[in-house]
């Protein structure tokens, strides 16, 4: 299971939990700004009673190319705005589902868990139904798991929902959002309330219905 400390994803560790699944968390320190949520995966793992995520390293930042890992500024107030954002990091779903993976190899495990939304979400090409299907073909074409017939299946319960429906499972499945982590370029722990990330949060929260438990900056 992907964890990585965002609203997202701790709806499906809570979806995988009440599915019957007993989670291995998977998260990773790539050189991001908001590194911020580490801690909030720990705090999610914590809160649903699992053992602390794994945490891998990777520096992304040698590779560069984003806001999240490069010398690029987070881009503020900008709704709609055509184009894959420069928020979005090269690959990173890509090496965040390989390394998951080999992990799930290694762990006897066949099914692996990751959040990603393809309607209200910022556009990235690794967020997207195809992606996690052609992964899922990978997968099995890679491991020595998929070639001797035990499958290993990509899961992406929140890929078709809204920003809404994605906060209304995870609010009757007894998440605590104000665990979470969301946005990309926070200040002294606070969110910045203006990033892609947070506008998405927050019009998720407002359109749910359900109070906002993120402190903003403003």
């Amino acid at each position: 299971m992907l964890v990585s400390g965002g609203l997202d994803s701790a709806t499906v560790l809570a979806i995988a939990k009440s599915d019957g699944y007993l989670p291995h968390a998977l998260t990773f320190d790539y050189g991001q700004r908001h590194n911020i949520e580490l801690q909030a995966a720990k705090a999610v793992c914590a809160s649903m009673d699992l053992p602390e995520p794994k945490l891998i390293r990777l520096d992304l930042r040698a590779v560069g190319g984003s806001a999240l890992t490069d010398d690029i500024d987070v881009p503020k107030d900008e709704p709609d705005r055509p184009g894959i954002p420069v928020t979005y990091v090269p690959a990173r779903n890509t090496l965040f589902l390989s390394y998951a993976l080999a992990y799930a190899e290694v762990a006897g495990a066949h099914d692996i868990f990751i959040g990603v939304n393809a309607v209200d979400y910022s556009g990235y090409p690794d967020c997207r139904p195809e992606f996690v299907a052609a992964f899922e073909r990978l997968a099995n074409l890679a491991t020595r798991e998929g070639v001797e017939g035990r499958p290993i299946h990509i899961h992406a319960p929140l890929i078709e929902l809204t920003k809404a429906e994605i906060i209304r499972r995870g609010s009757a499945l007894g998440v605590d959002y104000a665990l979470t982590h969301s946005c990309y370029d926070p200040v002294d722990g606070k969110a910045c309330g203006r990033c892609d990330s947070c506008r998405l949060r927050r019009k998720g929260f407002e359109a749910a219905g359900v109070p906002d438990p993120t402190v903003y900056t403003e």
